[in-house]
């Protein structure tokens, strides 16, 4: 509600019609999420980017001075809320992000940055919120709390701990402690995962969730007592259900890559349980994604598709959205008081916004800005974090093996298309000349984790399984959850070392080389992870990462997402990090190919 006395009697003053609104939208259908109706011929009254007025007829309010809004009938839908995401993942730097989002309908979006955070650590988690601070529409920062995501299994730039959290949570514009990825940390009582907690409780603040396991038996359990309030890696109908009935809401994600609603959506269209446990989120969005498909808008959307009512799908993106965040005296509906974020959109289920409003002013009318974005200068340690001793050799991507025998059986990670979990494969192979050659007839081919942050140059190698590739080629990332060192998969070791040397030039990115040349690029020079250029350039220079994949035989829906993933070493089965391969269900290392 408003924040202060003068604040307060304006609002009183507009609603009785003492002084003129700013801002009065007339005749529209009023989407009340609040009491589930929507209501037909609504007028709402802006006085100092609050809504003062909502009813029937707000003539009263109109002064000499009152921008007046016809909506024609439109329906009036509160401003569009993505509960869980990552900036990052979208390959652009906040600003950027909200100009691809806003005007589409979110006005507001709840930020974890823990890929900064892995790179550059407070310093880097700070960039972030004081970029935040500044935009047309809401964006709140979620407090990074793994860094690294498991201890002992990876090594990130930087390391965050209690001491960083409680600083960051006086912070203004942190609403609360980044998704808990260390789940076995918190069942098996780790002390700083569960102090991290409670320094975010004691500020009254929300800690989001990440339980990746599909063991919903007592680990589970003692990670819901530690009082996690959220989780969006359920893939399953049964994970859905046991988050909501152990008190969490259920985070139903619908990404790039992570489409996890309709396997999930079942629990309130055919089972029943109350929609408002229930959130819709997009924790990673690709450049392509927000730019040309959409951002929550694109997730309502397809959540109808599902079977969701339209109405109870906005709930599930906005007063859920707020209340989960304790945000409902500010954002979340349209009502007094509340930030006057409002999309005039002419059909819910083909939602298509055609007038953004946030903070009361007219940001965008059909996807075109009307207002100037801010400005936000990275400084030179934040573009310049790739840092390799020397320049990578084709013999350093060679997997040798001790083996005299014939054949000898591999660990191998398994893609799982749309889905984060690995598999855990096992493949019998034949060395050659004392290694393990790629196979592209079995689709095998070789991953690499080639270390960035201390110029060291350590690699660790293993094998992979899906990618599909069909010739002589090579993606190199800098974008590899969560430690972000810069990952490889190749089908040879020439192209794996060319496409991580031209990664290296350019400061990082994404990189795919086919046959000697270099067919796809994009520069992301902050942190390795974001573009300073625009969403819609990164988003063209991103298709070429695609458009690469498949020329080399690649078919997946998303790839370098998929492969983005693949060192994230707290989601099974098999994931690979700059210290060796890991057995995500056992968390312990294995070696690529046994004895």
């Amino acid at each position: 509600m408003p924040s202060s006395t003068k604040l307060t009697r304006a609002l009183v003053d507009t609603a009785m019609g003492r002084v003129p609104a700013d801002t009065v939208i007339r005749n529209g259908k009023w989407v009340c999420v609040q009491s589930g109706e929507i209501i037909p011929r609504t007028d709402i009254a802006i006085k100092d980017g609050h809504v003062a007025y909502v009813g029937g007829d707000a003539r009263h309010t109109i002064g000499k001075k009152t921008k007046v809004i016809e909506a024609k009938g439109r329906f009036l839908v509160p401003g569009l809320l993505d509960g869980h995401m990552h900036v990052e993942s979208g390959m652009v730097t906040v600003t950027e992000f909200v100009r691809a989002v806003a005007a589409r309908g979110t006005t507001g979006m709840f930020i974890d940055p823990h890929e900064m955070a892995n790179i550059f650590g407070l310093k880097g988690v700070k960039l972030m919120v004081d970029e935040a601070q500044n935009q047309p529409i809401h964006v709140w920062v979620q407090m990074p709390s793994c860094v690294p995501s498991a201890p002992g299994f990876e090594t990130p730039g930087a390391h965050i701990g209690p001491k960083e959290v409680a600083q960051a949570m006086k912070w203004k514009g942190v609403i609360g402690l980044g998704e808990m990825m260390n789940f076995p940390g918190v069942f098996m009582g780790d002390k700083n995962m569960l102090e991290e907690i409670s320094i975010t409780h004691a500020h009254g603040k929300t800690v989001g969730g990440h339980y990746a396991s599909p063991d919903i038996g007592l680990p589970f359990h003692g990670y819901a007592a530690g009082g996690v309030e959220d989780d969006h890696e359920g893939t399953r109908l049964e994970d859905a259900v046991i988050r909501v009935r152990q008190g969490m809401k259920a985070m139903l994600r619908y990404g790039s890559a992570w489409l996890d609603v309709a396997s999930q959506v079942g629990a309130i269209t055919e089972l029943g349980l109350d929609s408002r446990r229930f959130l819709l989120v997009t924790d990673d969005s690709h450049a392509q994604t927000i730019s040309f498909d959409g951002h929550m808008d694109r997730v309502l959307r397809h959540a109808i598709e599902q079977g969701l009512d339209p109405l109870t799908a906005i709930q599930m993106m906005t007063i859920n959205t707020a209340e989960h965040f304790g945000l409902t005296k500010e954002i979340g509906m349209i009502a007094p008081g509340r930030w006057a974020d409002v999309v005039l959109v002419k059909d819910l289920k083909k939602f298509k916004a055609d007038v953004v409003i946030a903070k009361g002013q007219v940001i965008a009318e059909n996807g075109k800005w009307k207002v100037s974005l801010p400005k936000f200068k990275y400084p030179a340690w934040a573009v310049n974090s790739v840092h390799l001793k020397k320049p990578l050799r084709a013999e350093d991507f060679r997997l040798k093996v001790d083996s005299g025998k014939s054949k000898v059986k591999a660990n191998v990670i398994g893609i799982i298309e749309n889905q984060a979990p690995t598999r855990h494969m096992k493949f019998e192979v034949q060395p050659v000349d004392g290694g393990i050659r790629p196979d592209i007839s079995r689709d095998l081919a070789k991953i690499a984790i080639v270390k960035r942050h201390d110029g060291l140059n350590g690699i660790t190698l293993g094998l992979v399984h899906g990618f599909g590739f069909k010739s002589k080629c090579a993606v190199a990332s800098t974008v590899a959850h969560d430690s972000h060192h810069m990952i490889i998969v190749g089908t040879d070791e020439e192209s794996m070392a060319a496409a991580g040397n031209s990664l290296a030039g350019c400061g990082g990115g994404q990189v795919v080389v086919k046959n000697g040349k270099v067919i796809g690029r994009v520069e992301l020079k902050i942190a390795g992870l974001m573009s300073t250029e625009k969403a819609d350039l990164v988003a063209r220079k991103a298709e070429s990462i695609l458009k690469g994949f498949k020329a080399c035989g690649c078919t997946l829906n998303n790839p370098n997402m998929q492969l983005s993933l693949l060192a994230l070493v707290v989601i099974p089965e098999l994931r690979i990090s700059d210290l060796g391969l890991v057995d995500v269900t056992q968390f312990k290392f294995i070696p690529v190919v046994e004895g």
